[in-house]
């Protein structure tokens, strides 16, 4: 009672606005519950849940996708969250999987009731790999700062550990053809591909932007102001029409590969300033030490200024790398690429379902899919920065 007290009916005023906004919550949450769980009519989903997830992507080729998801489960478990001290902390495995079991927990939730929209074949295997994954990265995660691998050279260890994932990645876009390729799986690929791609070139162009050399500041700021004042929209929208007045049509890249060309610059421009913002916060006493101790600039720069810049801008890269994330569904109407949201708009207007008000269904099954991605991205960051420091002294 003191709780509610001081926090919300210290005054009169504070009270009405608890009533009120307690009361829409409580509404809010009613419809939506009454939504999933009883007026919703889920078997649109459940009919079409390969479109939505994999499109007209082969049944015979579903193992390389399911191997790549896992891989990259692995990864992120094994490459990702390792403690700060970790020669004075023990391991407890039981605190190691509650905590994979609150990161991933949600993922997990969702694999759950994709198998349950789906039958329990592949999907049952598919979920049970990946908790394999997590839970065996995690092994290795504690395994990694102890003896022996606590000698192994940390960057050798992350090649080493995301190396499964690139191979059946790169196995994935060789053995399948792109224009089977639909659904979730290509917002997806379309994402990752498109993150590991823009963060060297948007590092790069930053430094260029700060460089010392003319030439080299007049390209990195030209390009950054060029890409950054043209909409995203405009970008998709040049690159599936006027392309081909610069490229013979029968050479021109397919419409997925230029919406990764188009993301990747785009988002470069954007992580160019993000990154120039964090060097802007280093202290100049630390670039004067570093030259005092003789360093050269390349020595300074990658050893002293660069790592803070990027620790310091942690939330506003994963920022981008989300809204990067969600800008996937542009391509759909910008190149005619059959990602999620237009096989959600598509499988409306089957025999079964057309003009039923199906779109609802299909619309909140798609946001749930992207709210999932993006919490577990955000999450991620906020435990990035707190194993990191940032923000503190």
């Amino acid at each position: 009672m003191l709780w509610l007290k001081r926090n919300l009916f210290r005054t009169w005023w504070d009270g009405v606005l608890t009533v009120v906004f307690g009361a829409l919550s409580v509404w809010v949450i009613w419809s939506l519950a009454e939504f999933v769980l009883v007026t919703g009519r889920w078997e649109i989903i459940e009919v079409n849940l390969k479109l939505l997830l994999v499109g007209r992507f082969p049944e015979e080729l579903l193992w390389l996708v399911e191997a790549s998801i896992m891989a990259i489960a692995f990864w992120l478990a094994a490459a990702l969250g390792g403690a700060r001290n970790p020669e004075a902390t023990p391991v407890r495995w039981g605190a190691r999987i509650w905590d994979a079991i609150r990161r991933f927990g949600l993922v997990i939730a969702l694999g759950i009731t994709l198998v349950m929209l789906g039958g329990l074949e592949a999907s049952g295997l598919l979920m049970t790999g990946i908790i394999a994954a997590l839970v065996f990265g995690r092994i290795l995660n504690a395994l990694s700062h102890r003896n022996p691998l606590n000698k192994v050279p940390r960057v050798v260890y992350h090649l080493v550990v995301i190396s499964p994932a690139i191979a059946f990645i790169s196995l994935t876009l060789l053995q399948a053809d792109l224009e089977l390729w639909g659904g979730f799986l290509i917002n997806f690929y379309v994402a990752i591909i498109s993150i590991v791609l823009c963060f060297p070139l948007g590092v790069l162009l930053a430094l260029g932007r700060k460089s010392t050399l003319p030439v080299v500041r007049l390209i990195s700021t030209t390009y950054i102001e060029l890409i950054r004042g043209a909409p995203l929209f405009v970008l998709l929208l040049l690159s599936g029409v006027a392309l081909e007045f610069f490229i013979p049509s029968d050479t021109a890249p397919g419409s997925i590969a230029r919406a990764v060309t188009v993301f990747t610059i785009f988002t470069a421009a954007y992580l160019a300033e993000i990154v120039r913002g964090g060097l802007q916060s280093i202290p100049k006493g630390q670039i004067e030490a570093g030259k005092a101790l003789g360093l050269s600039t390349v020595k300074i720069t990658f050893m002293i200024t660069l790592p803070q810049a990027l620790r310091n801008v942690i939330p506003a890269q994963i920022g981008q790398f989300i809204s990067l994330f969600k800008d996937t569904t542009l391509a759909g109407a910008a190149l005619s690429v059959l990602e999620i949201l237009r096989v959600g708009e598509a499988i409306t207007k089957q025999d079964d379902f057309l003009g039923k008000g199906y779109i609802y269904e299909t619309l909140a099954f798609v946001a749930l899919l992207f709210w999932v991605g993006s919490y577990v991205m955000s999450r991620e960051s906020q435990r990035l920065e707190k194993r990191l420091g940032v923000g503190q002294r």
